[in-house]
Parts: C-alpha cells; structure tokens; sequence
C-alpha cells in the first residue's frame, strides 16, 4: 500500500469502506415501516411474494373495549414479527369446510394481512382488501382457500381481515348508545372492517399498495358487509371499487335473519335476554363477564338471538334500500354476483309455495316453472324449482337487488355474472347440480390445490385463471376486461351477465321473471 500521510490515510480507509457501509445498510425489504412501528414479515415459498401475517390494526377490544368502535392500536418499539396468523374471533361453531391456521380463537382478533409482490414500487400497485363469510357468526382470515399469496402474482397487494362476530360484534343496548357519542349501538364488527380499511390508507403505501386504488371484496357475509360498507358515510374515499360474491344486506325473504333491523328494536330485545340468560342487562355486569361465560350462554341451549348488521343511526344511518335509492353510497364501480346453486332443499315445493306465497302460490309456480300446474311437473323439475327458490330465497334475490340499485343510481359501470361451473369429486355438492355456496373463492383466489382429495379438471384451472384476471384487472381499473379473455359487456339495460363455465361468456340475464315476482310480492313491505 502507497505511503500516506496519517490525515490522508485516514480519509483513504474511511473512502474504500464506504461501499460495504453502503452495503450494510441496505433496507430489508421484509421489514416494513408502519404508522404503529416496523414489522417484518416472510417470503413465501417461491420467494415471490413477501407476507406479512397477524397485524393489530386495533387495539384489542376486551373488558372495558369490548363493544366500542375498534380503538387506535398502540404503537411498539423494534420490529414487530408479522409471521403467523393471528388467532380467529370468537364465533359459535365454524363450517365444516372452514380449516383455521392460526393459535385459536380469542376475543383479541383484531388482526390483517397482507400479500405483497416482491420488488414492487411503494404506492404503485392495486389494492385488494378481502372480507371473509361466515354468517356474521364464524370465519377468519387464516383459511388456506383464501390466502392472498397466488393473488399477489398477478401484480396486487391483497390484504384480508379478522372482525368481531356475533355477540362480540353486533350486541346492541341502549347503555352503549349512550356512551357511544352517537346515540348508536352495534355493527362493531362492520367498524372493525372499516378500522382495517382506514389501516390500509395509512400504511399500504410503503408494502406497494396504492391507497387511492382500493378494492373491497368479500362473499357471503364478507359480499354483504361490502354492500353496507359502500353504503356507510364513514367509509367515504375509502374505497374505490367493489366487489361482490353472494350476498348483500338488501332485505331479501321477509323472516331473513340477516335483514338488518332498527337499533332500537334490537336494544329492546338484547335487554330481555340478558336478563333471562344472566340475570341482568346491565353493561358494567355484561362486560365483566368471562369469554366463556358469553360462549356458554350460546350453548346452554337458551334460545340466543341471532346478533347480525343494525341500522344504528351511524354505521348505517338508514337501510340500504332508502341510501342506494337515494343514491347515498359510494359511486365507484361494482362487480357481483352468485353461484348456480346457492342452496338445497328438502322442502316439497307444494308446501314451499302455500307456506310462503298463499294465494300467490300458482304465480310463483309460473314464474320458476314451465308449467302453471305443478302437480304437472315431473319429481325432477320440481326439486329444480324448489332448490332455485331456495338459493334466491337465500341470497341470491338479495344480490340482485344491489346490483339493480347500484345500476340506477351508483353512477359507475356495473358488470354482472353468474358462476356455474360444478365443483369435481365433491360428494356433498356433485358437479351436474351447479357451483354451490363459496364455491367461487378458490377459482377466484387461485387455491384449488387447498381442496383435499379433488382430482382437478383442465376447465378448472383455466377458469380460475381467467376468474383471477377478471378480478384484479377490476381492481386495477374498474373494468374486468383484458387481451386473451372472453369480452364481459357492462350490465344494462342489456342486462348483459358473464355466465363463468368451462367456456364464459356473456349472456342476456336468465330468470329475470323469477327475481321481478319476487320483488312485487317482498318488495312491497321494503
């Protein structure tokens, strides 16, 4: 080494590091800054996604928390692990088909996920913000079927949710009004959802997300909380465009119990059972109650009401019919629509159409039927009529009944679809009797291999591939469509429907008569 002077030296030593030092410091682009503090997440196997697992984005609403509005998480020091599933809420007895990976359930639960491709450019990227089913009562975000990772390929953030359920989400009393601020109680599961949107608009632009950029999608109880939250004054320039899978909170079948009914009526109601069930319906008592003490008051066989979506006078200032009409939800783009066999019955359709039609019985015959005369029809078109029925009864008048709203008055183009393709090798639900109830999530997040035991078809690889294009192309620019796919018309006065088989296309909309009947004898009393 050349001979320098002492001073000289030093600044030559201090200049040939510098590029390791450079080095060095480097980001870590598994650590991820966040308004609360950093977290680090993990790569996923094919090293293309990074994913970042079990993010408070509340604190926990326990003892005095427990039914308020999601509070601002707290913020840490370090960096935070977000490497495991946080646990599931507490819920009353899951779906057969739903698998969780995370601890267990707990009534601290209040945590997200997200899904990032590797390399992608702060801010650059679309947002998918994924609300989970489950009746309002069970679900998590820890499901295989619906984890975000194959999603995230095709160049989107996906970020999915745990929000309070049944009594932990969605118990009204007039004490929780009056400490609300807002004269308002219940939906503390829908302001959990909003809480992770208002989360994603503050810190998504550092994973690649683009707050201005967000899709809200969900199915089943997950489509109808989509419906409320596009509905909701406080989720205004959360969201930008939506998505729905079966279902939405319109009223559908008058005894439905996911109708969303008055706060006051459910106060009313909660106070009497808390008094037969415990004793008392006083909120200091109710919240000193154990998880499991709340648990047991589901399982003792009380009969326990169900506790689902209020019209609160905040969350939703009205039902959705009056917001939509008066044209009081958000006017962003919508996707939705349902599955080909939404339910099955065992109901003779003859008792079906007395019970709940009357006189009306032989209309209702008309309008799902070939034949007025039902004692005309052959064992097998009567059980079609009546599993129709019953999947419309069940969710599916309801969803048409957003997407006719939001055509009138949304101001946004709308697309529509129908999915038919039969689920292979599925003992409970064969394929010849059409796409069943959650059907779609797998096609649409890119997780057949998550079903155990089915042997796949071709068509259903190409169709989940074309499903998965046909959402993220949505949430990239509110239109579905892109080279190499089936052309999705805008639905109209057209009413053009994408019909999502082995071979989609668009078609006019079928059964239009049956969801019109349905409306002149139900949408009366709305």
């Amino acid at each position: 080494m050349p001979h320098f002077p002492p001073k000289i030296l030093a600044v030559v030593l201090l200049l040939a590091g510098l590029p390791l030092a450079l080095h060095a410091r480097k980001p870590d682009p598994l650590v991820v800054k966040t308004l609360p503090g950093k977290i680090q997440g993990v790569l996923t196997p094919d090293g293309q996604v990074r994913a970042f697992l079990g993010i408070p984005y509340a604190q926990p609403p326990v003892d005095q928390l427990r039914w308020k509005a999601p509070q601002p998480v707290a913020r840490w020091k370090g960096v935070r692990p977000a490497t495991a599933f946080g646990p599931h809420c507490m819920q009353f007895g899951a779906y057969p088909d739903m698998v969780f990976h995370d601890p267990g359930p707990n009534e601290d639960c209040l945590t997200l996920n997200v899904w990032a491709p590797t390399g992608a450019k702060p801010g650059s990227l679309p947002v998918m913000v994924w609300i989970h089913g489950g009746g309002f009562q069970t679900g998590g975000s820890s499901e295989q079927r619906q984890d975000g990772q194959v999603l995230a390929h095709r160049n989107v953030v996906v970020v999915s949710m745990n929000y309070r359920l049944g009594v932990f989400g969605f118990f009204s009393s007039s004490e929780l009004a009056e400490e609300s601020g807002h004269n308002a109680s219940g939906n503390y599961g829908l302001m959990d959802q909003t809480e992770a949107l208002q989360w994603v608009q503050e810190n998504i632009f550092a994973f690649g997300g683009d707050p201005a950029n967000v899709t809200l999608f969900g199915e089943s109880a997950g489509s109808m909380s989509v419906s409320a939250q596009v509905a909701s004054p406080l989720t205004r320039g959360l969201i930008a465009k939506a998505i729905g899978e079966s279902g939405s909170l319109f009223a559908g079948a008058p005894d439905s119990q996911y109708i969303p009914q008055p706060r006051e009526k459910l106060e009313a109601r909660n106070a009497r059972w808390a008094e037969n069930t415990f004793g008392s319906d006083h909120l200091t008592y109710l919240r000193s109650l154990s998880t499991g003490d709340l648990m047991n008051a589901f399982k003792s066989g009380r009969k326990a009401p169900f506790m689902g979506p209020v019209v609160d006078g905040y969350f939703l200032p009205d039902t959705l019919e009056h917001l939509y009409a008066d044209g009081k939800q958000a006017h962003i783009p919508l996707l939705a629509g349902w599955n080909a066999n939404e339910s099955r019955t065992k109901t003779p359709l003859a008792e079906t159409a007395q019970t709940d039609f009357g006189e009306q019985a032989q209309a209702f015959l008309s309008a799902y039927g070939p034949s007025g005369q039902s004692d005309a029809l052959g064992d097998s078109a009567t059980s079609r009529i009546a599993d129709d029925y019953a999947s419309d009864r069940f969710i599916v008048y309801a969803t048409w009944k957003w997407i006719e709203a939001q055509t009138k008055t949304g101001g946004a183009p709308v697309y529509r679809y129908r999915f038919e393709l039969g689920s292979p090798g599925d003992r409970n639900h064969p394929a010849e009797q059409g796409a069943f109830h959650s059907d779609d999530i797998e096609y649409v997040f890119g997780t057949l291999d998550s079903r155990p035991g089915v042997k796949l078809r071709p068509e259903d690889r190409t169709l989940s591939d074309q499903m998965g294009r046909y959402w993220t192309n949505f949430a990239r620019t509110g239109d579905p469509n892109g080279p190499g796919l089936p052309k999705w018309p805008a639905y109209s006065a057209s009413h053009n429907v994408m019909t999502l088989d082995a071979n989609p296309k668009a078609l006019p909309a079928p059964h239009e008569n049956r969801y019109q009947f349905l409306d002149s004898v139900w949408g009366e009393s709305k």
